[in-house]
């Protein structure tokens, strides 16, 4: 009997999570090519902070969610240790049971203030998918989901320099059947490393002392994951991003940091058939595409866009944000995160705020899209943070 798959359009979003064709206009759709990779949450922003300050995280002060953003941050982290726990209801103009939560934590080892050690777990639900005939009766039902788990090890080179690597294990469980066949595949696995730098100095300015920070970080470099038993292989999201933060006094207690990211996915563009002459042509390109490895596909990456150095340039995407801190105990955050339209056309406004005690913090973020009919809009995240100096001076145990 033949089914029928209720909620596959919305699974399909949540799983590219852009504006994708659906929001092109009529004069860019001739020349819209997204980047095509797998386990495309792993781009998700998970934390509240960097969501609100439009995505973005490279070289802000080091934080418990800097795994996602810059291992390298945690060699200069202030408190010995923390932990974090992050929710984002996913996609909810359009279904209320996709989200994406995440676990993070770091504590600094060997007995000084140069190293630390990290770990993050990351689980994006796809939510549920039911199978029905062609009278309604429900047959069946699934669960997909993503996930990746990673440990960080970070150091300190110099007093003003930091790098780090992060390896990383990847399973993708979509859901997926072979040749139509009501069994279910197995799902995809696959590993990932992040290398990442961060500097940082305190210029004087007038008479105030400021800081300046820049942070690089190349995430997800590893093998495909092989979806259909290993027959349909995808690139992860490899990606480069480049950022810098300047914090300056307003006055007593009061501070405001100014910060922007650049991000490339270092992913070769999938050909597409009406960019060649003939079928045969295309399919040699497509079949060449499938057999690239991970690393060459990364250095492909710079050059490969059928548009040339004007189609790699709206590779790039960048965010703006800023953050105003009161005595590091409130905050207020916004930014803009922008996407060309030929590449995704996400772009959106955050906008957000936290809370910190000694032990506890609280953010929340907003998101606001600026692209017509995105389903990204009023997307909402949260997280909570513990510092577990604050927790060891709550019981009098401080140091």
């Amino acid at each position: 009997m033949k089914r029928t798959i209720t909620k596959s359009l919305l699974t399909l979003a949540a799983f590219c999570f852009t504006s994708s064709a659906l929001f092109a206009e009529d004069n860019i759709k001739n020349e819209f090519n997204p980047i095509t990779t797998g386990v495309t949450s792993l781009s998700i922003t998970p934390d509240a902070r960097g969501a609100s300050m439009g995505d973005l995280g490279a070289a802000t002060d080091p934080d418990v969610n800097s795994q996602f953003w810059n291992a390298s941050k945690y060699a200069f982290a202030s408190s010995q240790a923390g932990v974090s726990l992050s929710y984002t209801p996913w996609l909810r103009k359009l279904v209320n049971d996709i989200f994406l939560a995440n676990v993070a934590g770091y504590w600094k080892v060997g007995g000084g203030d140069n190293q630390a050690v990290s770990a993050s777990l990351r689980y994006f639900s796809l939510g549920e998918i039911t199978s029905k005939d062609y009278e309604g009766a429900v047959m069946s039902s699934i669960n997909p989901f993503e996930m990746a788990f990673d440990l960080g090890y970070s150091r300190k080179l110099s007093e003003s320099y930091s790098m780090g690597v992060v390896l990383r294990y990847i399973y993708s469980d979509l859901g997926f059947t072979d040749g139509g066949s009501s069994d279910r595949t197995k799902g995809a696995s696959a590993f990932a490393a992040d290398i990442s730098g961060y500097f940082t100095t305190y210029p004087i300015i007038g008479r105030n002392e400021c800081q300046w920070s820049i942070g690089w970080n190349i995430s997800n470099i590893g093998s495909k994951v092989g979806y259909s038993g290993g027959n349909n292989p995808a690139f992860l999201p490899t990606n480069l991003k480049l950022g810098t933060a300047f914090t300056f006094p307003l006055a007593d207690y009061h501070n405001l940091t100014l910060s922007a990211d650049f991000n490339k996915l270092l992913v070769p563009t999938r050909p597409r058939s009406s960019d060649y002459e003939d079928n045969e042509q295309y399919e040699q390109a497509l079949q060449d595409w499938k057999d690239m490895s991970p690393i060459t596909g990364i250095f492909k990456s710079f050059s490969d866009a059928p548009g040339g150095a004007k189609e790699e340039l709206r590779e790039i995407n960048y965010s703006l944000g800023a953050e105003y801190s009161y005595n590091q105990q409130f905050f207020l955050r916004g930014g803009y995160f922008h996407e060309s339209a030929y590449k995704g056309n996400r772009q959106y406004f955050g906008f957000g705020a936290g809370f910190a005690l000694n032990v506890l913090k609280i953010d929340a973020a907003y998101m606001i899209a600026t692209a017509q009919s995105s389903p990204l809009d009023q997307t909402l995240r949260f997280t909570l943070s513990f510092d577990m100096d604050g927790i060891k001076e709550l019981f009098g145990g401080g140091r």
